[in-house]
């Protein structure tokens, strides 16, 4: 007896420890990387729109060409591209041809050539994100630096919100993570400063490539528009040159994304996209109301929370999964 009552206490001791050790385990959100974008971004859910295009061209009591541009509106496509698009597409098609293939083609149109990041060989490469708080900024810095990082660059990362609390310390937990150096400074101090330290340390590191985070107060906000002026000045003035300023847009804020690009567009010079938290139900039509109206290049796509979740834009794979096909 007493050797069965000291076998289930060590049992007993056992399982507690496992569930305490369970509870204590972070969760983690590292994981293998897709192998593509079209992997990686979610498959349409309910029935896609390429078939509910299928179906208004079945049916011969409807006018086809105003129901499919109210279809892209709802896709988040907007009123100006969604407009265009049907013209052209209405221009282009021959007679019997598929309208969802014609609709492809022309999306494919607007959308271009695959255009990946730019970074400069030989001397430091610097990358300004800019974009509204919520929009997944510090998310997709991290996953940036760990994608430059595991291509063999040495990366520096810079925060430049110094207003926002809590932002030094989520970038922290992302440089760490993507094994990165940070430069920071104290809440409060001048994002100009910090921006100019980053690019003298980055160039006494040896860094390749340096990342700089910005505030992201209301696009509204004229003075947050002329911090980001300065801070371009600043980095030529240490000696740098932003090569990349990317714009960072949350997949679900809809038409609000093009207000967005054309405030920080007349803020800074942008050079790319980057569409976020395409995981969800937002299907992105946004891009091409980017694409369409502003001519931005789409650089990348972020597809989950782990590291490996941001992959560069890929057009075909896009329009496959917006259409559903």
């Amino acid at each position: 007896m007493e050797i069965f009552i000291a076998v289930v206490a060590v049992l007993l001791i056992g399982a507690v420890v496992l569930v305490v050790r369970t509870r204590r385990r972070p969760r983690s959100t590292d994981g293998p990387a897709p192998r593509s974008t079209e992997e990686a971004l979610p498959a349409p859910r309910g029935e896609g729109l390429g078939s509910r295009v299928r179906a208004l061209f079945e049916r011969g009591d409807v006018d086809a060409w105003a129901e499919l541009e109210d279809l892209l509106i709802r896709a988040d496509v907007g009123p100006v591209a969604s407009a265009d698009l049907v013209a052209r597409s209405r221009a282009s098609r021959r007679d019997g041809e598929d309208p969802v293939e014609v609709l492809r083609r022309e999306m494919l149109q607007i959308l271009g050539p695959d255009d990946p990041l730019r970074l400069p060989e030989g001397r430091l490469g610097v990358i300004l994100i800019v974009g509204v708080n919520g929009s997944g900024k510090t998310t997709t810095i991290g996953k940036l630096a760990g994608r430059l990082a595991s291509d063999g660059a040495r990366v520096s990362v810079a925060g430049a919100d110094t207003f926002r609390a809590a932002a030094d310390a989520q970038l922290e937990v992302w440089s760490e993570r993507a094994g990165v150096h940070l430069v920071s400074q104290q809440r409060g101090a001048d994002p100009g400063a910090v921006a100019f330290d980053a690019v003298t340390s980055a160039i006494a590191r040896g860094s390749d490539v340096l990342i700089i985070d910005t505030a992201g107060r209301l696009h509204t906000k004229q003075p947050l528009m002329d911090e980001l002026a300065k801070i371009r000045r600043v980095i030529e003035k240490a000696g740098a040159t932003a090569d990349e300023t990317l714009l960072v847009l949350d997949a679900q804020t809809g038409q609000n994304g093009i207000a967005q690009a054309r405030a920080f567009t007349e803020a800074v010079p942008l050079t790319g996209v980057v569409l976020t938290k395409t995981d969800g139900s937002a299907r992105g039509g946004i891009m091409l109301a980017v694409r369409e109206e502003l001519g931005i290049a789409i650089r990348f796509v972020g597809t989950g929370e782990a590291i490996g979740d941001l992959r560069p834009f890929e057009a075909r794979a896009f329009t496959d999964r917006l259409l559903g096909t």
